[in-house]
């Protein structure tokens, strides 16, 4: 037990951060996010002997805080949301020290989700495009699909067009 104990606590040390980002990607509420990883981490130390096990234990935990969260909103899908329903959005979400633009997590907020599970999974936690595809549940080729997608739309949003740049000047 106290093997488990110790591997468990390292592997919380070294994958906590990662999963928290890649959660707030797909989230956008640090609050939010930071339950549903402490309730996933909760759930993978009640399975650690098959969660050690895994593949990508961090996609597992990433994972399993996302169906954590789907599952409340389908519970709490007819509830009406307030007009300033966003705000709970705080652009400086995530603290210089974690490494993350604060603009560039807003922007994969703004994308599509399963856009921002993959960039959740892909970027943030670096696995390979056949276990985020175990992960999500879909083929490869659609893992592929999804992030070149999304790194368009950032790269549109982040890197200057030279119509944009001749715009910008006759401004």
């Amino acid at each position: 037990m106290r093997q488990d104990q110790a591997e468990f606590a390292r592997f919380y040390q070294l994958q906590r951060d990662a999963c928290l980002r890649a959660v707030l990607a797909v989230a956008g509420d640090r609050h939010a996010a930071e339950e549903l990883v402490a309730d996933a981490f909760a759930k993978a130390w009640a399975s650690w002997r098959k969660v050690s096990r895994h593949p990508a234990p961090a996609a597992w935990v990433v994972r399993t805080a996302l169906n954590t969260r789907i599952s409340w909103w389908r519970r709490h899908r007819k509830e009406v949301a307030l007009e300033t329903h966003d705000t709970a959005y705080d652009s400086a979400v995530l603290e210089p020290s974690a490494g993350v633009d604060a603009g560039l997590m807003a922007a994969v907020r703004r994308l599509p989700e399963r856009q921002r599970e993959v960039i959740a999974l892909r970027v943030f936690l670096d696995l390979d495009t056949d276990t985020t595809a175990r992960v999500l549940g879909i083929a490869p080729g659609t893992v592929t699909a999804h992030l070149a997608r999304a790194v368009s739309t950032l790269r549109g949003q982040f890197i200057p067009t030279p119509q944009r740049e001749a715009n910008h000047e006759g401004q």
